[in-house]
């Protein structure tokens, strides 16, 4: 599991603090009520492989200039993931992948949302990438990130964001008590989301609850990214039933789902 060997007595003490019991044990429950939907990843990487293109080509096309820079960014955060990372992980502290955070800078650069809220945050690699891009971009834009520490590590709080840099921080609004309790806090706060980024809970009932609080903040000028949409069928169902325009993208052996009209391009 992502985080590190630990005791059961951290596992019990992470439980103990305010917040924290009431969103593991959702977890529990959400992973009980999703079995029917455990059987149906085979299904789902399967539709996902034979739609998929690579990021690469996909922004190149649109604005090959824009697309260098994205992965000049993507190159400076693989090194400031190895020089910050790295000393974890020789202690056992694992963080997680970072996804395509190349394209999720590309995406900012090229939509120029004002508003950007994203869940799943753990080191920051699609943090940093938001808020590298807002800042380029220069529009006052902000992100709004849900995140639940990994409560296997002790004080897990210290290890969410890690890449993200001091100077860019003053854009960011980060809340660490789960999806169900950011989600609220956060649409509380905002009445139009422009870029929503989903990279929380990957079960088809955790991304069903998540879209359906941000959909009203949702209009036809948004975009919408899942990461992973190949664990489960949710992203093939959510685009057949819709008919919204997407596209899908390999990263490594994963792929994401983008929902939008620059899915159109």
């Amino acid at each position: 599991p992502r985080g590190t060997v630990t005791a059961p007595a951290t596992i019990l003490r992470n439980a103990l603090r305010p917040g924290y019991c009431t969103t593991m044990v959702d977890k529990v429950l959400t992973r009980i009520a999703d079995r029917k939907h455990a059987g149906t990843r085979t299904a789902a990487a399967a539709w996902a492989a034979e739609r998929a293109e690579p990021s690469a080509a996909f922004a190149a096309r649109i604005d090959p200039a824009l697309w260098a820079e994205a992965q000049r960014f993507a190159a400076d955060l693989e090194q400031l993931a190895a020089e910050r990372l790295g000393p974890l992980r020789e202690q056992g502290v694992v963080l997680g992948g970072g996804g395509d955070y190349g394209l999720v800078y590309f995406l900012t650069r090229r939509l120029r949302p004002r508003t950007v809220v994203e869940t799943g945050v753990a080191a920051g690699f699609s943090s940093q990438a938001f808020l590298r891009a807002l800042a380029a971009n220069g529009d006052g834009g902000q992100l709004w990130s849900s995140d639940f520490p990994y409560f296997r590590l002790a004080n897990p709080e210290q290890y969410v964001g890690l890449l993200v840099d001091g100077e860019l921080r003053s854009a960011w609004q980060l809340y660490l008590r789960g999806d169900r309790a950011n989600l609220r806090r956060i649409l509380a706060e905002v009445d139009h989301i422009d870029l929503f980024h989903y990279d929380s809970d990957k079960s088809y009932r955790g991304r069903a609850f998540a879209l359906a609080r941000v959909q009203p903040r949702l209009d036809a000028r948004s975009h919408v990214v899942f990461d992973d949409i190949d664990d489960n069928t949710h992203f093939r169902d959510l685009v057949e039933r819709t008919g919204a325009p997407y596209r899908v993208f390999g990263f490594g052996n994963k792929y994401l789902g983008l929902i939008g009209e620059l899915a159109e391009a």
